[in-house]
C-alpha cells in the first residue's frame, strides 16, 4: 500500500506539499501528561497569539482559503481543519481530550498553524490516495449518519471508494479515525512549498521526535511533491 497523490491535484496547486510520518506501533491506550499538557499550553498560546486578529486574514490560514476558493470551494461555509480549531477556540471553547494520538495531533497543528491529518492505516484496504472525487465514492460522516457522495471533482482523501476525508482537509469520516486501538497511523502535514514549507518540515520533525521518545515506536518520514508524489505504508 502507498500514500500517493493524483497528477491533478499539482496541476490546480502547483506548490502544495504533504509532509508524511508514519507511526508503526503506536499504543494508544496509555495517558501521556506531556501530551495533555502540550495540548493545554498550545490552546492557551493561540489564545494569545490571535488576540485582535481577524482569522480569516491572519497568515497561517489565508493559504488554505486561496487554496478552497480555486479549489471551488466556498471557505466561509467550509474551513481547513486549522481554521476551524483555531475558531473553536478563540470563541473560549477548549479543544476535548479525545485520546492521545490526536491530542497530539491537534497540539501540533495549532503550534505551526497546519492541517495534520491521522488516518489508521488498519483500517484501509487499498492505498490511500489525495485526488478528485468519482461518482462511486462514498463518505460516512464523523460518528455516523447516512452515507454521502462527494460533489462532482471535489478534492478528497480516498482509499479505493472509501473517502476519510471531504473537500481536502475539511472533514474526517468515521472510517478509518483514530481510537485506542490505533497502531499503524499515517500523519499527512498538508502545506505549500512557498509560503509554509518550512513550517511542514519542523512539524513533521517534531511529531517523529515525540513519537519516539513518548511512545517508542517506529517512524517512517517523508515529503511529497510533484516531483515525489507517493511513499509507501
Amino acid at each position: 500500500m502507498n500514500f500517493c497523490i493524483n497528477n491533478r491535484v499539482f496541476e490546480k496547486l502547483p506548490n502544495v506539499c504533504f509532509g508524511v510520518v508514519i507511526a508503526k506501533g503506536v499504543d494508544n491506550k496509555k495517558k501521556i501528561v506531556e501530551v495533555a499538557q502540550f495540548l493545554e499550553a498550545e490552546t492557551v498560546a493561540i489564545r494569545q497569539r490571535l488576540e485582535g486578529i481577524n482569522l480569516k486574514e491572519y497568515t497561517g490560514v489565508v493559504p488554505y482559503r486561496e487554496a478552497f476558493l480555486s479549489l471551488g470551494v466556498n471557505p466561509n461555509k467550509y474551513m481547513s481543519s486549522v481554521e476551524a480549531l483555531s475558531k473553536r477556540i478563540m470563541k473560549g471553547n477548549d479543544l476535548p481530550q479525545i485520546n492521545t494520538i490526536v491530542d497530539l495531533g491537534n497540539a501540533l497543528s495549532l503550534k505551526y498553524m497546519l492541517p495534520m491529518g491521522a488516518h489508521d492505516i488498519g483500517k484501509m484496504d487499498d492505498s490511500l490516495e489525495v485526488r478528485f472525487a468519482k461518482p462511486e465514492d462514498v463518505f460516512v460522516p464523523f460518528g455516523g449518519g447516512e452515507p454521502e457522495t462527494p460533489d462532482a471533482d471535489e478534492l478528497i482523501y480516498v482509499s479505493g471508494n472509501t473517502v476519510k476525508t471531504r473537500r481536502w482537509i475539511w472533514r474526517q469520516s468515521e472510517n478509518g479515525k483514530i481510537d485506542e486501538d490505533s497502531k499503524d497511523i499515517l500523519f499527512p502535514i498538508d502545506g505549500f512549498l512557498d509560503c509554509n514549507g518550512e513550517a511542514v518540515k519542523a512539524a513533521q520533525s517534531e511529531l517523529a521526535e515525540l513519537l519516539k521518545s513518548l511512545f517508542g515506536c517506529d517512524v517512517v518520514t517523508g515529503l511529497l511533491t510533484k516531483d515525489n508524489p507517493s511513499i509507501s505504508l
